[in-house]
């Protein structure tokens, strides 16, 4: 049964929230409907920012001291006005909606500790929006023991056999931390996080020139690639573990790149995205023949060209050039989960987080 599904994202990268429609019985999708966003502004940026540097201390994942209550319910009121002005735009009512997929937003990943936290408050979303909602995605995966990331390797494994192309196809993610999703056939599938995505970038733009990103990586450009620090930070543990892994945002805020040009400063933290993805390719099966990039780092045509260089002779293609919505994607993914949420299918796997078992996940709040 195809049921109409609303997804909504928040990434790491904190620009603000996507949402896209899609009908789905929750293995194959149906149609691609509109897909919409709302920014955040400076000040609700700022409280995200505040908000993730105080989840650092969480021991509990319903605690919300400090200013995660106030970020909490900020999260919420930009998901209900991202979905009236979806509705509104695409001249909808909220009984064309079956169910709206909710990720929140992500303040703490520590699946060795078996806790995430997204905030954003479901119920008091369904009740805003008159639609039943979808959440708490991960929760379950890391109880059991997995990563409970990346979740959406069962929404790339859907789009990617519908391009009856050779395998193995490797779907990467660039967000606020990258990751991958390897397709090879019906059988195998494996997802991992790689590396930092835009974090790094994004944090370093805005430290050292007051903006939010690196606008199609025009001024990573111009800048010279310090690849001896991207050697020396490859050596970090984490590159060389196979997958299942997960990162959390906040986790290479450490690495510093000491006195550098602005410009040279973006094109190292730019290629070290690459390399880190690079990187993945000596722990999976095969190599693969085709990437395909999505996420914001899509956009980044300095990056795209970056990885080129370093994954030898596959293809790589911006997701947009096959016809997918590459903002809209992982959006569209946490509406495809919920629909599989609502079925009881699995949405995550022991080769994509480490759970012991496929499991499914996710609770519904009711308006």
């Amino acid at each position: 049964m195809m049921l109409t599904a609303l997804g909504l994202m928040s990434g790491t990268s904190l620009d603000g929230v996507d949402v896209a429609l899609i009908e789905t019985d929750g293995k194959q999708v149906k149609a691609f409907g509109p897909s919409g966003y709302r920014p955040y502004g400076p000040a609700e940026r700022n409280l995200l920012r505040q908000a993730l540097s105080e989840a650092v201390h969480l021991q509990q994942r319903d605690a919300r001291p400090g200013s995660l209550g106030d970020a909490e319910r900020a999260v919420t009121q930009a998901h209900a006005e991202a979905v009236a002005a979806f509705l509104a735009q695409n001249r909808m009512r909220a009984e064309d909606v079956d169910i709206v997929g909710f990720h929140g937003q992500t303040v703490l990943h520590r699946p060795e500790r078996r806790l995430t936290v997204q905030i954003g408050d479901a119920p008091a979303l369904a009740r805003a929006i008159h639609i039943p909602v979808m959440h708490d995605f991960r929760a379950a995966d890391v109880e059991a023991g997995g990563q409970g990331a990346p979740l959406v390797p069962v929404y790339h494994r859907a789009l990617a056999h519908s391009l009856e192309r050779e395998g193995p196809i490797v779907v990467v993610n660039i967000g606020g931390v990258s990751n991958i999703t390897y397709i090879d056939g019906n059988d195998a599938l494996i997802a991992c996080d790689t590396g930092p995505g835009n974090a790094l970038l994004d944090d370093f733009m805005y430290r050292t020139m007051n903006q939010p990103f690196d606008a199609d990586g025009k001024f990573a450009a111009l800048g010279k690639v310090d690849e001896a620090w991207i050697a020396r930070a490859l050596e970090l543990p984490f590159f060389a573990s196979p997958p299942p892994k997960s990162l959390d945002r906040n986790d290479f805020a450490a690495l510093r790149l000491g006195e550098v040009l602005p410009a040279d400063g973006a094109a190292t933290l730019t290629a070290f995205t690459a390399a880190a993805i690079a990187r993945i390719i000596p722990l999976l099966p095969r190599r693969p023949r085709s990437w395909i990039v999505c996420g914001g780092g899509a956009r980044n045509l300095t990056m795209l060209r970056m990885l080129r260089e370093r994954v030898g002779s596959a293809s790589v293609e911006a997701a947009e050039t096959l016809g997918w919505a590459s903002d809209a994607i992982e959006a569209q993914a946490f509406g495809f989960l919920a629909v599989r949420g609502m079925k009881g299918l699995p949405l995550s796997y022991p080769a994509t987080t480490g759970v012991p078992m496929p499991m499914t996940g996710g609770v519904i709040a009711r308006p």
